[in-house]
């Protein structure tokens, strides 16, 4: 369990306490009295080496000279003291001392500062005091009934604290929270401690007898208790341990183990000791370079099949050796190039679900290589892409077509692609040239090369009536070498296929506007013309690799190429036409909506082809659109949306809206889609509800449900759960239970526990 700096952070304050003392005695000192004082009295003590001298002693570096004010200040020779009343005010550097009276006895080497004495450090930190006596030439420094405001509010207060001459710290009796709380009232919690110790020279902060406590009734107790001091930035040590349970592993166990390699390289070892699963191994190592960075984090398990519900577990493909590695790196080559590596590994379609590990909702995990270049208005890429097929309830429930992905699965290497656009001329005119390339092989022995350049000239150009035009023109040239693809069943092409597409492009917008004295309306009419060639993509003889994944709408029925990739093109001439509308309140409020539909003047065009999954040839699209609305802080609503241009019915409908006050507010998203054959997932219709409903019940106290719901045909909940949170400025406790409708028959479907407590600067324990 990790203890960030509780009572030892207060020290941060009071370390640097002698640092408001003097080294050595005044020689010579005057005897003077002061008769006829001045309404305010300053003295630079000018041969005194420091009356408030640092704890931390450099000889070699100047000391900062310090500054002293009083409303009465006078010598006694005779005794050889110094003596100051009245809004006494000491600065050194940023540290600032004030009090009612100090007195400096230059015989017995003592100086004393009493009365509502106030130590203000250089980082904020704030100590109060009735008394502060320095001795030893200054090195010694003795406080009574200490109190500390840290400069994050969290606060410490001790019976006594002593720094010794060796720079060694001990405080008796203290206590620290960094809870608010009322005079005469316990905080939330704090740490009680019979006695703490800085050690200087190993940097180490030490306690006996600590007892945690909430509300003022001990909860923990521990005799001895060891870490770092505030000056320490990295060392090695033990952190948080975590606690959870899952359907896989059981209950577990996670102690965390922090090894600092170096100033820039460190490993974090955080094994997982299961009930189910034995031991787990888990870690994660980073470093740090001038130019970059590199992370990599991972688990590993040796699985033994035991306790899969008596379901044989090998038809679910779970390997005896498991694991995962994701690794990060960045580094920067030189001013112009960066080089990224990005690689994800699973060794299973089922692991990252088991262990409840990141990634664990994604269809296929994606690694990839590339180096960048940026240089003004240049810019160039080499990629590499590596695919792993991780969808665990495509295998589970159809395991044939799993296997048929993943012998689809397209590897990419290399991929390059280089962009260039020039300064525009004085008509505002300018030109953009796109070159790429992409070598992509599949495990079913297909293989493509392709070599594209766009070459493209675009004109932005607002009229003196306030319509805004845009004209482009762009000719796409391809050059595909094919081997062993095969686009029909015993239909196979082998060879060199080229292309030129031509494309003109013209964009129309009149922005039309309405102000009044409490809102701004825009109505705008957008029209896109593209006159293009009708085209079959040559789909025989060129393998699609990039533009499979074909969705049509509101965010690019309006672009000059509706498609993501390069191996389609949008052929076949069009007219979009929408109608934006928005509307913004002067305080707060903001809505919008936006609705459009295409017309294609060929009914052959590939891309509505790929979208229409009834085969429909009409040239007219469905109507494609979006609302937004936030028109006060009780409603944020956003919602997509495409009909049926015949019958109006929902082809695609996505939801998400919260409404409600903090007291009680209701967050929804819904999303609905059409079974369409002709993609490439060939993905079934989906109907999915997330509700969750919270309320803050106190100032503290929330509390959260929710369910996520399949509403198709024989389908339920697919999770559900809900939380308890209370959080206030020092402490958090949170309270959750979910369960996982798990496609997996191998495995429970139980409710998952869990519980987090947290206190601020302390770290705190949490279960997964």
């Amino acid at each position: 369990m990790k203890f960030s700096l509780w009572i030892a952070a207060a020290f941060c304050a009071v370390m640097a306490l002698p640092a408001a003392a003097a080294n050595e005695p005044v020689a010579g000192a005057i005897v003077r009295k002061e008769t006829d004082m001045t309404p305010k009295a300053s003295f630079n003590p000018g041969n005194m080496t420091d009356i408030m001298p640092s704890l931390d002693e450099k000889p070699k570096e100047k000391e900062p000279e310090i500054y002293f004010t009083a409303d009465e200040m006078e010598t006694d020779e005779v005794n050889s003291i110094i003596k100051a009343r009245g809004n006494v005010i000491v600065t050194r550097g940023k540290m600032e001392l004030v009090c009612d009276e100090l007195w400096y006895d230059q015989k017995k080497d003592i100086v004393v500062a009493e009365g509502n004495a106030v130590l203000t450090e250089a980082d904020g930190n704030v100590l109060y005091t009735d008394k502060i006596t320095l001795s030893e030439k200054m090195k010694r420094a003795d406080v009574n009934k200490v109190k500390v405001i840290m400069r994050d509010g969290s606060r410490i207060w001790a019976d006594t604290f002593v720094k010794k001459t060796s720079d060694n710290k001990q405080m008796r009796h203290a206590s620290y929270t960094a809870c608010n709380w009322c005079e005469g009232k316990s905080p939330l919690w704090q740490i009680d401690a019979r006695k703490v110790n800085y050690d200087a020279e190993g940097l180490n902060i030490n306690y006996n007898d600590a007892v945690l406590r909430i509300k003022n009734i001990p909860v923990m107790y521990t005799p001895f208790l060891s870490h770092p001091a505030p000056e320490v930035k990295r060392r090695s040590g033990l952190l948080m341990t975590s606690l959870g349970s899952n359907s896989y592993t059981g209950q577990y166990i996670q102690p965390t183990y922090f090894w600092n390699i170096s100033d820039h390289t460190d490993l974090i070892l955080s094994p997982y000791f299961t009930t189910d699963r034995g031991i787990v191994l888990g870690g994660q190592y980073r470093q740090y370079f001038y130019n970059g960075e590199i992370k990599a984090e991972g688990t590993y398990l040796e699985d033994d099949g035991k306790d899969y519900n008596d379901i044989d577990y090998k038809t679910f493909n779970r390997p005896k050796r498991r694991g995962n590695l994701f690794l990060d790196a960045r580094y920067e080559l030189n001013d112009y190039w960066v080089a990224n590596l990005d690689w994800n590994y699973v060794s299973d379609v089922f692991y990252l679900k088991d262990m409840d590990l990141p990634l664990r909702d994604e269809p296929w995990l994606t690694s990839k290589l590339s180096f960048e270049r940026f240089e003004g208005r240049d810019y160039a890429t080499i990629e590499g892409y590596y695919y792993k097929l991780t969808s665990y309830s495509l295998k589970a429930s159809n395991s044939a077509e799993y296997e048929n992905r993943i012998h689809s699965l397209p590897t990419v290497v290399p991929y390059m692609e280089y962009e260039h656009i020039s300064d525009s001329n004085d008509y505002g005119a300018y030109f953009k040239t796109n070159i790429s390339t992409a070598s992509v092989y599949r495990e079913n022995d297909e293989e493509s090369q392709r070599l594209t350049m766009i070459n493209s000239w675009e004109l932005p150009y607002t009229s003196d009536y306030g319509e805004q035009y845009k004209f482009v023109a762009s000719l796409k040239s391809d050059l595909y070498y094919v081997n062993d693809y095969m686009y029909r069943e015993n239909s196979e092409y082998d060879g060199t296929v080229g292309r030129v597409f031509p494309q003109l492009g013209v964009e129309w917008r009149l922005p039309f506007v309405r102000a009044t004295d409490t809102s701004r309306q825009i109505l705008e009419p957008v029209v896109v013309a593209v006159l293009a060639p009708e085209n079959d993509n040559d789909i025989e003889k060129i393998p699609n690799a990039d533009s499979a994944d074909v969705e049509f709408d509101d965010t690019n029925i309006l672009s000059l190429d509706r498609y993501a990739g390069y191996d389609r093109n949008d052929d076949g001439s069009r007219i979009s036409y929408g109608l934006n509308w928005s509307s913004y309140g002067n305080i707060l409020g903001r809505t919008s909506a936006f609705i459009a539909q295409s017309y294609q003047f060929s009914n052959n065009s590939s891309f509505m082809r790929a979208v229409n999954e009834d085969g429909d040839d009409d040239r007219f699209s469905d109507y494609v659109g979006r609302i937004y609305a936030s028109p006060n802080k009780y409603l944020d609503l956003n919602y997509r949306y495409r009909l049926d241009k015949d019958s109006l019915e929902l082809e695609y409908s996505e939801l998400g809206a919260k409404v409600g006050a903090d007291i009680f507010n209701v967050y929804t998203s819904y999303i609905y889609m059409q079974p369409n054959q002709n993609s490439y997932y060939r993905a079934q219709e989906r109907k999915e509800l997330y509700i969750s409903l919270r309320s803050k019940l106190t100032k503290d106290w929330s509390i959260m449900v929710y369910d996520r719901i399949d509403l198709t045909d024989n389908g339920g909940s697919l999770e559900h759960g809900g939380q308890l949170l209370y959080e206030d400025e020092c402490l958090k406790l949170a309270f959750e239970a979910k369960k996982y409708n798990y496609d997996d028959p191998t495995l429970d479907d139980d409710y998952e526990f869990g519980f987090t407590f947290f206190f601020k600067t302390l770290g705190g324990m949490e279960s997964i």
